[in-house]
């Protein structure tokens, strides 16, 4: 179990994809977004979420991200948040809300 305190401390935000990559380099299949968090800025991830999806699927799209993650190299790339998503087997369905919010708005 962790506690309340512990829950507070990941940042979850919403944000628009404004850019996507093919990502060859990586292990596994994978996408290069880049997200726009609002008065947080463009930060940028590695997404293995090419089973469900295609990059015309995703551009213009609002996702839920960790946002205050250390960033972390894969391959070539550094990875500056971290897309949610429900995990089946190698298909990622990301989060997402119902509505559009401003870009930026913490998930609580």
């Amino acid at each position: 179990m962790i506690s309340w305190l512990d829950f507070e401390k990941i940042d979850i935000r919403t944000g628009t994809v404004i850019k996507i990559e093919d990502f060859p380099e990586a292990r596994k299949p994978a996408y290069k977004l880049h997200i726009d968090f609002g008065e947080l800025g463009v930060k940028k991830t590695s997404a293995q979420i090419t089973k469900l999806y295609t990059k015309e699927d995703l551009l213009g799209k609002q996702l839920v991200a960790v946002v205050n993650f250390p960033p972390k190299q894969i391959a070539n790339f550094m990875s500056e948040c971290l897309v949610l998503g429900a995990v089946n087997g190698d298909e990622v369905s990301v989060l997402t809300t119902l509505g559009n919010t401003g870009n930026g708005e913490r998930i609580s």
